[in-house]
């Protein structure tokens, strides 16, 4: 499930899983951000009763989770792909260029956790490539690596969904 900021995504991704299920929440919590706790509490605040939340502040977790996860387990949606790897380029200091064999090498342990994950899996991610060219090093840095991971996660994708103002497009 790919799409843009407010486009929907995350609350789409929810309303295709019913019964029990796995939330993996990838945000880290920022101590006194009183307007990113407000963010979390929204979407914990529309997530059913029967749904376990786990959350990874480390991305070193989520592969981990994934690839451990069995047939029989509840269905796993992975909130988000972006904020992931955010937190990936943050622990590798990336964020000037440096250490991108440490963002490649964390990026292909996910590629290969969610190509081995057992379970039904969904997952969300940004899509950045459709807008302006990032003004800083940084941001076309990022977009470079999401972009790059968002093709690689879709090509193991039994589905490929594109929300577009509220509006899901088909993809594969």
């Amino acid at each position: 499930m790919l799409g843009g900021a407010r486009s929907g995504k995350s609350a789409h991704a929810e309303g295709l899983l019913s019964g029990p299920a796995t939330y993996v929440a990838t945000a880290r919590r920022h101590p006194g951000d009183a307007e990113w706790d407000a963010r979390i509490a929204r979407h914990v605040d529309r997530r059913p009763g029967t749904w376990r939340t786990v959350e990874t502040p480390s991305p070193a977790e989520l592969p981990a989770l994934l690839a451990a996860a069995e047939p029989d387990d509840p269905p796993v949606l992975v909130d988000d792909v972006a904020t992931w790897l955010t937190s990936v380029v943050d622990d590798a200091g990336a964020w000037d260029g440096e250490g991108a064999d440490e963002v490649e090498r964390a990026c292909a342990r996910l590629v290969g956790a969610v190509a081995s994950c057992r379970a039904r899996l969904v997952l969300v991610s940004a899509e950045v490539g459709l807008g302006v060219v990032p003004a800083t090093r940084s941001g076309r840095l990022f977009r470079d690596h999401l972009g790059s991971l968002n093709a690689r996660l879709a090509e193991g994708c039994d589905e490929v969904l594109l929300l577009v103002a509220g509006i899901p497009l088909r993809l594969r």
